[in-house]
């Protein structure tokens, strides 16, 4: 009896452990890859617990070769857009600006009454109100409603509003989307210019960095970036 006992405690704090260790990713935001993971931790950790033939270290060593398989891959995916859309999914558009966009829903085999539940679940009951709806990787449905059908009613105000689209990410990670510059009509010449008024010396020192449609350029720099010019400004520790 305290055999069991003390085995459910360890697996609750060693499962608990490992689910921690690879990121709050894992509660909030589960992929297929993310999935399958925890169905496979959850399997290895009743097992010593249902069968007392089977050794804890039997499950123990899976989880933790699991858990670091997935470390391993989370990390990939920071480092590689094609594996990131492989083993996360990539997010697709399903209705633009009121209309169902048929064919990727066809490609993602998601049919229209899961679209309508996943409407309905965001309180949507007029199409024509959206302006985007996104099915992300992890299958959840992100709905950006049109300027006119948002609370604060600028509607029923009688305001006209400007047509508000997807601002684009120029630089995410230090690295460069020159295909989001070239359906633009910009350059990186223009580019490292606008960073510069901002304070940026290198896009590699920018963690994000979009242009909205009233041209707007948002610029996130990264933490050693901002380090960095801390550093280099006069009274400085280092000046001392």
């Amino acid at each position: 009896m305290l055999s069991t006992i003390a085995k459910t405690v360890f697996m609750y704090v060693f499962v608990l452990f490992i689910t921690r260790l690879m990121g709050k990713r894992e509660i909030g935001q589960l992929s297929p890859f993310d999935l399958v993971v925890a169905i496979m931790i959850a399997d290895l950790a009743a097992m010593p617990l249902e069968e007392k033939r089977i050794h804890i270290h039997d499950a123990v060593v899976p989880i933790v070769v699991l858990a670091a398989t997935e470390v391993l891959f989370a990390y990939i995916t920071l480092r590689s857009d094609k594996a990131r859309a492989l083993i996360s999914g990539q997010s697709t558009i399903v209705i633009r600006d009121g209309h169902i966009l048929e064919g990727n829903l066809r490609e993602l085999r998601y049919n229209l009454d899961d679209l309508l539940a996943g409407l309905r679940e965001k309180n949507v009951s007029n199409i024509q109100d959206v302006e985007f709806a996104i099915l992300e990787g992890s299958g959840r449905l992100s709905v950006i409603m049109k300027s006119q059908a948002r609370p604060a009613t600028p509607r029923d105000l009688g305001i006209t509003t400007s047509y508000e689209g997807l601002p684009y990410p120029l630089i995410t990670d230090g690295r460069v989307h020159y295909h989001h510059l070239d359906q633009l009509g910009l350059t990186v010449a223009w580019l490292k210019e606008e960073l510069e008024k901002k304070g940026v010396k290198d896009p590699s020192d920018v963690l994000l960095a979009t242009l909205d449609t009233a041209g707007e350029l948002y610029v996130a720099k990264k933490e050693s970036a901002e380090v960095r010019d801390l550093e280099s400004r006069p009274g400085s520790k280092s000046d001392k």
